[in-house]
């Protein structure tokens, strides 16, 4: 494809969002002299005041007024920028056309989503496109699922350079400490909408390898459930369903997919969340448990969603900034091999996972994408964190100040 004249290296749309202004001041923090970026929203008077509030060396990015249900104003948009990264949710109202937008221009894509069904469809329409183009789209670009996929790559080189042969069992247990936004509630109550409405996303969410590149080919291999009870990890601690587990473990089944099931062609992976040890570890795994179906059952129906709805934050609502800092997350993968060889990897950083912590996150892919094209892997198309840009984006989160670890057990 004819390469476009691009009037900026890197467009943030959705700038005015909650989330979307914290990435908007880690890029301003971030970006290197002379990156061209630009916020991009639906009101030009809400992009100023976040702009406002950014250092001076952001003072000068370009406001660019698009819309998500105007075609025109997306295709503008994307040829204008060599990358775009959106938060603009939830993702399977408002994202396909932007991923549109960008396949047609070869436009590199990020974006945040953990929603299964919005990335299947997306691969199903445009991964040929993107390819031909030479766009990468890349989704789950923050918190979920960046430390699962990264770890996940990473378990295997270490076993790959040793000779340990392919991954066999990899299980990963969380333990964070954060809150959620209104615009996370309500992509929570698209996807559970979306469900019980439509049999066939029923079973898409049902389906342990629902984002296979070619899904015919996929083993028959028995995955761990993704919405489980309580359990136990190898190291005592008591677990209990970790609610992300339902997207990251798609994710890293595509990136082991893609790349010609290279972590190993039976590999079973599981996520869960870490509780704590003994009877008080046990009790709130188990509240935990019970918690996340009530939960479930209670956005299921009418009366009992009105009352959430109270409770619950608004979509541009989110954890206060002391919130933000005070939050963490640790995860800590652990795999075996098929020569009975065995390693942990550890993934941990500081701020509030969903937003302070996926804010760096997603700056740091958003930054890959625009200047750094020559230092990634060669793929195109529908991609993962782990299969579009590696482990160059592994070194840059280090830099960052997150952990990426990776220790031989045995």
């Amino acid at each position: 494809m004819e390469a476009l004249a691009r009037d900026h290296d890197l467009v943030l749309f959705g700038a005015t969002g909650f989330v979307g202004e914290l990435i908007a001041g880690y890029l301003a923090n971030h970006a290197p002299a002379g990156l061209r970026v630009g916020l991009a929203g639906r009101s030009k008077e809400k992009l100023e005041a976040v702009r406002s509030k950014l250092p001076v060396a952001a003072q000068g990015w370009d406001l660019i007024e698009a819309d998500s249900e105007r075609p025109d104003s997306l295709a503008a948009l994307a040829e204008g920028t060599r990358a775009l990264f959106t938060t603009v949710g939830p993702y399977a109202k408002y994202g396909l056309p932007v991923v549109e937008a960008c396949a047609r221009a070869g436009t590199h894509y990020g974006d945040l989503t953990g929603e299964v069904s919005f990335v299947r469809e997306a691969i199903d329409r445009w991964d040929a496109l993107a390819r031909t183009t030479g766009a990468r789209i890349v989704h789950a670009c923050g918190y979920d699922s960046v430390p699962s996929d990264l770890a996940v790559l990473l378990l295997h080189q270490a076993a790959e350079a040793d000779g340990a042969g392919g991954l066999t069992e990899v299980q990963l247990v969380a333990r964070a400490k954060g809150g959620f936004s209104g615009g996370t509630i309500e992509s929570m109550r698209g996807q559970l909408d979306g469900m019980r409405a439509d049999p066939v996303l029923r079973s898409l969410a049902d389906d342990p390898y629902s984002l296979s590149p070619d899904r015919a080919t996929e083993p028959s291999t028995r995955q761990p459930p993704d919405l489980g009870w309580v359990g136990r990890s190898e190291d005592g601690m008591r677990t209990a369903p970790f609610i992300m587990a339902s997207a990251n473990t798609r994710i890293v089944r595509r990136s082991n997919a893609l790349q010609g099931w290279a972590y190993g062609r039976s590999m079973r992976y599981g996520e869960v969340m870490g509780m704590g040890r003994g009877p008080i570890g046990a009790v709130i795994a188990g509240a935990t448990a019970l918690g996340l179906r009530v939960f479930g059952a209670a956005v299921a129906l009418p009366l009992t969603r009105k009352l959430m709805d109270r409770i619950l934050p608004s979509p541009g609502e989110g954890p206060s900034e002391a919130a933000r800092r005070s939050g963490w997350f640790h995860s800590q993968v652990t795999a075996s091999t098929e020569s009975g060889r065995r390693y942990r990897a550890v993934v941990a950083g500081p701020g509030d996972p969903g937003y302070a912590a996926t804010a760096v996150m997603a700056g740091e892919v958003a930054l890959l994408l625009a200047s750094d094209g020559d230092r990634l892997p060669p793929s195109t198309g529908s991609l993962t964190p782990a299969t579009a840009l590696g482990v160059v984006l592994v070194e840059r989160l280090r830099t960052a100040g997150h952990t990426y670890e990776v220790t031989s057990l045995t």
